[in-house]
């Protein structure tokens, strides 16, 4: 597989996980969590930073072209 190729399912894959994290982010039972101890559930948070980790490396993949 090229460098691109897998930079493209990165960027989509992290756009995924984004996509799942926010959504998570607005359900009544974690806007509670958040209320009561100021910040998400670590569920929420993994689908956050690993959807922006993967977003990023795949576009550093995708410019770089490796």
């Amino acid at each position: 597989m090229s460098g691109k190729l897998i930079g493209l399912i990165l960027i989509v894959a992290g756009a995924v996980l984004l996509y799942f994290g926010i959504n998570a982010t607005e359900s009544p039972l974690e806007e509670l969590s958040r209320t009561l101890t100021g910040r998400y559930s670590n569920e929420t948070m993994i689908y956050l930073i690993a959807g922006g980790v993967a977003a990023v490396a795949g576009l550093a993949m995708l410019i770089k072209g490796r």
